[in-house]
């Protein structure tokens, strides 16, 4: 058996810190026309109907299986299906094996559709975009579930791609309660081709776009939960041991790249004293995953955890 492509320590840093990873593209074409079939077209607007019915109508027609929570992930979609094919790509494998170990299991799965504006005149509704959320409910838990967005067509910009906010991953708030919150600094959309995955910490702040243009969008999501551990999971043969702390303010020269780099990159909307929270979050989450209590970066959680008082 081939060996998965599992995640490289840089990648699996880029994760702990922004909380997402980006794949475009990696979708062959064919799945991405057979997923789109199986899915089933979408009906024209009807005058006077909700869009709310028009959805419940969608969805009920679409080829998505109806599946029991905790059903184990390799055993969710029917073989040679479009869903299944998906799951079984190496890239896509390789990013879930790094991300949540090994026989993860099936959380929930969406169809997503975002309508465009003849839709919403057709049903006497407002076209607005999504509020911002983090999904689910308060979650403490240092381990963490996985949710893959999949684009299996084209977003342009006037699509309404979801946004995301990078970095807010490990910021533990109340589904809806940022709601009230649109266009922070450092946002960003998905603008993609064709066949793009997108995969998020389940904490990410994000929340699908208003349609602007003359066709559907669609997006499908699968959330997978974890069954097993999540330690040291990626491809550890490339991390490279810390020699020593690395000097925080006096650097004579821009630092290589490196884990450290990474985990410290703040985010545009880090302010200068809370934000200095997420880097002592990150470098928590990084421990849990590499399964070393000792490591740190910029001497955060050392200084903290020092107890010659002791």
């Amino acid at each position: 058996m081939t060996a998965l492509p599992l995640l490289d320590a840089e990648a699996m840093a880029s994760f702990v810190a922004c909380g997402f990873l980006r794949m475009d593209a990696v979708v062959p074409d064919d799945i991405n026309a057979a997923f789109l079939d199986e899915m089933g077209d979408i009906a024209p607007p009807v005058p006077g109907q909700k869009l709310l019915w028009t959805y419940f109508e969608m969805m009920a027609r679409a080829g998505v299986p109806e599946v029991a929570a905790g059903t184990p992930l390799a055993e969710v979609y029917p073989k040679g299906s479009a869903l299944a094919r998906l799951l079984e790509l190496p890239v896509l494998a390789g990013a879930v094996r790094s991300l949540v170990g090994a026989a993860p299991v099936f959380d929930h799965h969406f169809l997503h559709v975002t309508f465009p504006p003849a839709y919403h005149e057709a049903g006497g509704g407002e076209n607005v975009s999504q509020h911002l959320h983090q999904d689910s409910t308060i979650d403490p838990r240092r381990a963490f579930d996985i949710q893959i967005m999949y684009y299996p067509h084209e977003v342009t910009r006037d699509m309404g791609g979801t946004r995301f906010l990078p970095g807010s991953h490990l910021r533990k708030v109340s589904e809806a309660a940022i709601a009230r919150y649109q266009n922070i600094r450092g946002q960003q959309h998905m603008v993609c081709k064709a066949g793009t995955l997108l995969f998020i910490h389940s904490g990410i702040w994000h929340g699908g776009g208003v349609n602007l243009s003359d066709r559907t969008r669609t997006m499908f999501k699968i959330r997978i939960n974890p069954s097993q551990s999540q330690v040291r999971q990626f491809d550890v043969s490339t991390l490279v041991p810390q020699a020593a702390q690395r000097p925080i303010f006096y650097l004579k020269a821009p630092p290589p790249p490196s884990v450290e780099q990474i985990l410290m990159t703040p985010e545009p909307w880090f302010e200068n004293d809370t934000g200095r929270l997420e880097f002592l979050n990150r470098i928590k989450l990084w421990r849990y995953l590499t399964g070393d209590a000792t490591y740190d970066a910029d001497y955060w959680l050392t200084r903290i955890e020092n107890r010659a008082d002791a």
